[in-house]
């Protein structure tokens, strides 16, 4: 018998209580992000019911088609861009998200500081960091990372911390180390690193936000 969506969330706490106790950290530091790219809102909200608050989409159409709804029903939820964000669909991000995940170039900066300055917004953003060195993936190079930071906050951005996705396939734990470190070093405390797959091992290592989609929703089609 599959489980219940509450059941599931459940379960996902546990992990995570587990990871803490074992990090002498508390449960409460972390902030849980349902990813619910591709599921339906008959899907979500289930979660929902069962007391999940934060969700994470990838795609600006898709949340845009999907939250307001939603959020008109459940007013004390909070959205979260986790995909990469094309630049000219900054101001739209900025409108319907609480905080962006993303930022990773300098266009990326000019365009979010405009959006933020037209609708007098400030969302809160993650540093996406590419923590593998990998062509295929967005971030900036961690060489890039202390100068995006002050091209950021010249343009008083909020910066909510690092994030990263670790290469696929391979251990985790020394790129969450590393991100940790990263943020450290230039005065951040938020780290968004953690997937379904590796989550426990990334609140062992510091993550303070966590995105987990397929423990918490099955896996997708």
């Amino acid at each position: 018998m599959s489980k219940t969506a509450a059941q599931l969330l459940e379960d996902v706490h546990g992990e995570i209580a587990r990871a803490c106790k074992a990090s002498r950290r508390d449960p409460a530091d972390i902030t849980l992000i349902a990813i619910s790219k591709t599921h339906p809102a008959e899907a979500i909200v289930p979660l929902i019911e069962a007391g999940q608050r934060v969700f994470g989409e990838n795609r600006v159409q898709e949340a845009q088609d999907k939250w307001p709804a939603l959020r008109a029903a459940y007013p004390d939820i909070e959205l979260h861009l986790v995909g990469q964000l094309q630049s000219n669909k900054a101001e739209e991000a900025v409108a319907l998200f609480d905080c962006i995940h993303g930022l990773d170039r300098t266009s990326l900066v000019t365009a979010l500081a405009r959006a933020m300055d037209k609708t007098g917004k400030r969302v809160p953003c993650f540093v996406q960091v590419n923590i593998g060195a990998e062509e295929q993936k967005g971030g900036c190079a961690i060489g890039g990372l202390p100068g995006l930071l002050d091209q950021a906050r010249a343009a008083d951005i909020p910066l909510a911390g690092l994030m990263c996705v670790p290469p696929f396939g391979i251990e985790a734990a020394p790129f969450f180390a590393l991100l940790a470190k990263l943020a450290q070093d230039n005065g951040l405390a938020g780290l968004s690193m953690g997937m379904s797959g590796d989550y426990p091992t990334a609140v062992m290592l510091g993550a303070t936000h966590v995105r987990v989609g397929t423990a918490l929703f099955g896996s997708r089609d």
